[in-house]
Order: C-alpha cells, then structure tokens, then sequence
C-alpha cells in the first residue's frame, strides 16, 4: 500500500510525513460508523506501516465534530439470528484484533479527538498510546441502550481508566466531556490547539526506537490483566448479543422506522 496517498480506500485518508503516518476516518456519510470495510482498511494501513521502518508514529482521527460513533447498524442488520459462530464473528473479530494489535504493535499510535466518539470509537482511543482532545470532544457507551454490551472496549477501557469509571460509563451511559476524560485518564491531553500538542509529541517520540515501543508494549501486556482469554470472551458475548431478539428488535425498530429503543418502548 502507497502511504503517501489514499490508494483506493473506501473509508481512510491516509497522509506520510517526516515519520508520521496520519489516518483519517472517512465515512461522514455514515457518521465515521465502524463496518468491515472500515476495519479491513485499518489493518492494510497497519501492515504497511510495519513495513516501513521510516514510520514511526500514527496519528488516528476523524471528522471535524466526530470521532467514531461505533459499530454501523445498516451493516448489523443484515446479520441473520440463525447466522453461524463464524458470520456473527465477520464484524467482531477483526475489532478485537485491531485493538489489540494498536496495543502492542511497535509503533506509537495518537488519537486526535475533536468531537463524538461513541460505543466502538471509544475502544480506539483506550487502544491508542496516546490520546489528544479537544474541548468539544464528548465519550459514551451507549450499547446497554440497545441491549447490547461494550464488551471488547470494556478490557482496553479498564486498562486505561479503571474498572469504576469504565463500569460507569457502561452502565449508565452517561457521555463525559472531554475534562472529565482527562480526569479518569481517558485522554490525556486536552487543547484548543491539538496540532501544537501533537508537534511536541512527536519531537518527544522520534528519540524512540520502535523495537523499544514494541517491547515496551509486550511487557505491559504480560504484567497487565488483559489477556487473550479476556478478548476471546468478548468477542464470544457480543458475538451472541448481537444475534438476541431483544437487540435484533431494537435495530429493526431503528434502521426501518428510525424509533430509539425507549421510543419503541413507549409506543
């Protein structure tokens, strides 16, 4: 894959400069929602930027106004509830491997957040290194609302901000702002100028090896909790979740009549 251009791909923008590879989530038609598409691009991107030992750093971001707002539900819908273990698993497995592999390949990898970032956004940013916001940028899991779980952004949001804070979110669905985030360590910096805030990063950084990244990142994964037990188990759960009447029900009420959950209820 070319890295200095977008080379075909339906869903990123991707730009290359003095080792700083930047992806650009691009489906504003669909609110930079998460198909498979989406994800299969993500891991090109990934495997080219390991190929390249001039690349050192990735900075992920979105629209202006929106980050990611999570799985796309036009594309969940058309999973059948008698679907197999391996066609309920087209569009979970790949996002547990992409964020596990933001967690641990040898490249630092910066989320630059300005805007929305809902259910699957924000297992990106607790996957990320490093996280920049902008005052404007809002977090939230809203999957219980759909009768769903955020159960593979649960293990990196754990990691990252604890297990009260992450069950918090989970529960009560509850968006936090971005000072708040930075309080619970969500993100970890918060600017009205990113792009300076990013600009020191890097000078920071590129004095770093990314063999030095990449064993940096192995061995907090060895002492961290997270395992490949703990992901298989998410992928197992949304992976049934997905496929429930409960939740099936909900999106049918939503991709053909445009009802959130609570207004179906109240009909």
């Amino acid at each position: 894959m070319d890295l200095s251009g977008h080379g075909g791909l339906q869903t990123l923008r991707v730009d290359a400069a003095d080792g700083v590879v930047t992806v650009t989530l691009h489906r504003p038609e669909a609110r930079n929602s998460i198909n498979a598409t989406l994800l299969e691009e993500l891991h090109a991107v990934l495997d080219a930027v390991e190929a390249d030992v001039r690349q050192q750093l990735i900075v992920l971001r979105g629209q202006p106004g929106t980050f990611c707002t999570g799985m796309d539900f036009d594309e969940v819908s058309t999973l059948r509830p008698d679907a197999t273990a391996a066609e309920q698993e087209v569009l979970t497995r790949p996002y547990m491997q992409l964020l596990r592999r933001m967690a641990t390949m040898p490249r630092v990898i910066i989320s630059h957040v300005d805007g929305e970032v809902l259910a699957g956004g924000v297992g990106f940013v607790a996957a990320s290194d490093l996280v920049v916001a902008t005052p404007r940028s809002r977090f939230s899991l809203s999957e219980v609302l759909w009768g769903l779980m955020p159960a593979m952004v649960i293990p990196y949001l754990i990691r990252r901000v604890g297990y009260q804070p992450a069950y918090r979110m989970a529960l009560t669905t509850q968006p936090v702002s971005a000072e708040a985030a930075l309080a619970m360590n969500l993100v970890d910096e918060v600017s009205d100028s990113p792009e300076a805030a990013l600009r020191r990063l890097k000078a920071r950084l590129s004095r770093v090896q990314p063999a030095t990244v990449g064993n940096l990142k192995r061995y907090f994964r060895q002492v961290w909790v997270l395992s490949d037990e703990v992901e298989e188990l998410a992928v197992s759960e949304i992976s049934r979740l997905m496929v429930h009447g409960d939740f099936q029900k909900n999106l049918r009420d939503f991709v053909e009549h445009q009802l959130l959950p609570w207004e179906a209820k109240d009909r």
